[in-house]
């Protein structure tokens, strides 16, 4: 893949209380190409973990976040790391980078056509925010979704004639 550094990196390890953890990394070029780059492997990486279904909210962060470096990351290098953990029914996508100034958040007018991009994760994540790294920041996104019932148990209704002893 063009634009792409390093390869991507996968790890699975079990977490507390039994629960699973799945991390993935992959390290891009801040370049043009690198959300596009980002947003595929963030597809392909979502579905070989059977969360689909966070598919088009994740992909619209990663594409916000990245973007966001390669517009306006100042200092410190020309490469960027997605990291994608798993744990439950907890998706966190971070987007590393080398600048240490913190994104400056706005409020875009009605008629602009850019700077949206916190503003849409700050209404969809449950929790979002920047963290000072070793070596630069890292913005990070959080989705905390219920896990989906078993396949043929959505939308079924269950109900019951007999209330049980004690009614009626």
């Amino acid at each position: 893949m063009t634009g792409e550094v390093g390869k991507s990196r996968l790890t699975h390890a079990a977490g507390e209380m039994g629960t699973s953890c799945r991390a993935w990394e992959m390290t891009l070029l801040a370049a043009e190409n690198a959300p596009g780059l980002a947003r595929q492997a963030t597809r392909e990486v979502l579905t070989s973990w059977h969360v689909a279904h966070l598919e088009e909210t994740a992909v619209l962060f990663v594409s916000e976040l990245v973007t966001n470096v390669v517009r306006h990351a100042r200092t410190g290098g020309s490469t960027l790391v997605l990291r994608l953990e798993a744990t439950g029914t907890l998706l966190r996508i971070e987007v590393h980078d080398a600048d240490p100034y913190w994104p400056q958040l706005r409020r875009p007018g009605e008629l602009d056509e850019s700077g949206f991009g916190f503003v849409i994760v700050d209404a969809l994540a449950s929790k979002w925010g920047v963290s000072e790294t070793a070596t630069g920041k890292a913005v990070w996104a959080e989705l905390d979704t219920p896990p989906r019932p078993p396949a043929g148990l959505a939308g079924r209704i269950v109900t019951s004639l007999d209330p049980g002893p004690g009614f009626g």
